[in-house]
């Protein structure tokens, strides 16, 4: 039996594709937004209700992407819809509104025996690429040890309390994954924790401080949604962009010499005019 979920706006969930009734599996029904993707778990199928809102369903594919999750998509779509998805979609397969069990079953099996070597090496790749021995997870020049409880930026280390460490922690492990407010009030504070989620914004504000401006952008925000943890290439890559020059960097301090040397011959071009007359 497979786990599926179906994302729909539709009130009766059952017309959307009828054929899901008649198979063995379990099937969740979550509403077609941006919320739901917390709420499905990680080894599910999740069909996309794109037969009436093309437009909300790119965008669930485009932010489950982003999250960085693996799960396998297959877009319900009209006869319509087929002129507009493509690649970027990054969708597994589509299938009609119309299609028998057999079909969608088939369509089933052919997704999951496909998805799943690469789901695997790609956990495997992770592990191998994070983890180092003594229990610590690397990534980049980030280093935090999960059996000292303590965590290192190019060898630096940062004074941490115990839940801004968790929280560091938890988002390191899985970089590149946006998790809600939400979620992380749940997996870092725990299910009894009765305090709000700005709790989650004053711990990131603090991370990001204790980073330092070189490393803050390690953890980024995904408007509307979350946060994250950029893996160090794409920080670096982002802050290359926004960063002001050093002003120890040899390159920045040339352009000074060279805008008043002109003003400086000018001057004195004029001083050796005047002395001829």
């Amino acid at each position: 039996m497979t786990d599926l979920t179906l994302m729909t706006f539709a009130k009766d969930p059952a017309t959307v594709l009828p054929a899901l009734a008649l198979l063995s599996h379990r099937v969740r029904v979550l509403p077609l937004d941006a919320a739901s993707l917390v709420k499905m778990p990680e080894d599910t199928v999740l069909f996309i209700d794109a037969s009436d809102d093309l437009a909300s369903a790119k965008t669930i594919c485009s932010l489950l992407r982003a999250s960085g999750l693996t799960t396998p998509i297959i877009l319900i779509l009209s006869e319509g819809g087929f002129t507009v998805v493509n690649a970027q979609w990054g969708v597994a397969d589509v299938v009609v509104q119309t299609a028998s069990p057999a079909e969608v079953e088939a369509r089933l099996r052919l997704v999951c025996q496909r998805d799943t070597p690469q789901v695997q090496a790609d956990q495997h790749q992770r592990v191998t690429e994070d983890q180092v021995p003594t229990g610590r997870v690397r990534c980049g020049d980030l280093v935090v040890d999960t059996e000292s409880y303590t965590a290192r930026v190019h060898g630096r280390p940062i004074d941490l309390a115990y839940k801004e460490f968790e929280l560091l922690k938890y988002l390191v492990q899985h970089p590149g994954r946006v998790f809600t407010r939400a979620q992380l009030l749940q997996e870092v504070w725990g299910y009894d924790y009765y305090g709000g989620t700005r709790t989650v914004d004053v711990h990131i504000r603090r991370l990001r401080a204790k980073l330092g401006g070189e490393y803050e952008h390690l953890i980024g925000t995904v408007r509307n949604v979350g946060y994250r943890f950029d893996p160090p290439e794409s920080a670096k890559a982002g802050r290359g962009r926004v960063q002001p020059p050093s002003q120890d960097d040899p390159q920045t301090q040339d352009p000074a010499p060279s805008t008043a040397s002109p003003r400086k011959g000018k001057a004195e071009e004029k001083k050796s005019n005047d002395s001829d007359q």
